[in-house]
């Protein structure tokens, strides 16, 4: 099933952690809803922005998988809010910085950067039909700081 134009609701629920687990990662109506807003909101528009696919390591997650991989089952992706991706060729801090600057978003995360490796860490963003805070933050896996520029 396409999401939009580039995305697919296989690649926004693949999980490896899922199958090998044998945890149910299967979305409901409404987490497709979800993931369908976000994809055109915030992966489509990235996508035509830098002209290169988008490789997306986690979208939806079950609360169970949530849990599994050690996050909150109150997490944005088991609601079908966000993702976590990059863009090969691209930056990841490039990638945030046009999100930040160009899109509207809840929550903009650039988690793992190392600065003196732009392919280091990835991005998460997350989307809601609701209302979107456009709060951008950095995390280096311990602390979350706000990202101001």
């Amino acid at each position: 099933m396409k999401l939009s134009g580039h995305f697919s609701l296989r690649e926004l629920t693949a999980s490896q952690t899922a199958l090998r687990k044998g945890i149910d990662n299967k979305p409901t109506p409404e987490h497709v809803e979800n993931l369908t807003e976000l994809a055109v909101q915030v992966l489509e528009p990235t996508r035509r922005h830098f002209g290169k696919p988008i490789s997306i390591s986690s979208g939806y997650r079950s609360e169970e998988l949530c849990e599994a991989i050690g996050s909150k089952k109150t997490s944005q992706h088991a609601r079908g809010e966000a993702a976590d991706f990059e863009c090969f060729g691209v930056d990841n801090r490039e990638l945030a910085k046009y999100i930040k600057n160009n899109l509207v978003f809840d929550q903009l995360i650039l988690e793992f950067y190392n600065p003196d490796d732009p392919s280091s860490g990835w991005v998460h963003c997350s989307y809601s039909k609701e209302e979107n805070r456009k709060q951008s933050l950095l995390y280096n896996g311990k602390d979350y700081t706000e990202w101001l520029t």
